[in-house]
């Protein structure tokens, strides 16, 4: 079921575009040519990469400290904790990408404050900015339930003895902490990247049509274009470059902590 259709999607890359009979059947490489040719679309890719990086460092900065104490929090309100990371899953991401919306607007919640205080607006609609924070409220709660899941199978008496042998907090959680839950951050990691990468509403909605990224693209070739091949190139060229990072990333983590 997964194969197939990616077969398909493979043989209508290698099709030809033409605007009245919209689809050729040939085998030729002239979508990949055009793509890696092209350097606004080289551009785009480099884009959705940097935006997709930045989004998952700033996940897993933001995340590794919630993860880590919600796993080690022994508190009676842990469960509220819980519910209220996991209850904005519970709405769309289109619903949440309209709420930044009205929070970055001019006029908007932050750029009132911000003017209040600065005397200067703040402009953050259609920017990069808007699409890493709002990226990054999506994926955040999966980078944080992946880590607290992998810091919970630590056992908290390795702690108690490196904290014995005059450990000091920050060193007991780069010497002891960090290594042991590395596996499961670097799952959540190669998680929020891939759902960095291929993210539509986000970039469509807060970035605007200058703000381009591959999703938005894939879909304008395809909808409105109705170039089917090159879209099929482009969702290709998407999925490879996603997995061969996300590998790279998968592979060598493990190897430069392997003692």
């Amino acid at each position: 079921m997964l194969l197939l259709p990616l077969l398909l999607l493979l043989r209508f890359s290698l099709n030809r575009y033409d605007p009245t009979e919209l689809m050729i059947e040939m085998v030729t490489a002239e979508n990949y040519i055009r793509f890696v040719s092209d350097p606004f679309y080289l551009g785009v890719l480099r884009t959705t990469l940097l935006v997709a990086v930045a989004s998952t460092l700033l996940c897993l900065v933001l995340g590794m400290p919630i993860a880590y104490r919600l796993a080690r929090s022994q508190s009676r309100w842990k469960g509220l904790f819980m519910l209220a990371l996991v209850l904005p899953l519970f709405v769309g991401s289109t619903v949440r990408m309209v709420g930044w919306m009205i929070l970055f607007a001019h006029g908007g919640i932050i750029d009132n404050v911000w003017r209040a205080l600065t005397g200067e607006g703040l402009e953050l609609m259609y920017t990069s900015t808007a699409v890493v924070l709002g990226i990054v409220s999506i994926n955040l709660p999966f980078v944080v339930l992946t880590i607290q899941s992998a810091v919970e199978t630590i056992d908290p008496r390795i702690e108690e003895a490196a904290q014995s042998l005059g450990a000091a907090p920050d060193r007991r959680f780069w010497r002891v902490v960090w290594p042991l839950a590395l596996p499961g951050t670097a799952t959540a990691c190669i998680l929020c990247f891939i759902l960095a990468m291929n993210a539509y509403a986000t970039p469509f909605l807060l970035g605007g049509p200058r703000f381009q990224m591959m999703a938005p693209i894939l879909y304008w070739e395809f909808s409105t274009n109705n170039n089917w091949p090159f879209a099929s190139a482009l969702a290709l060229v998407l999925m490879a470059t996603t997995l061969l990072l996300t590998t790279f990333g998968s592979l060598l983590i493990p190897r430069r902590y392997r003692i």
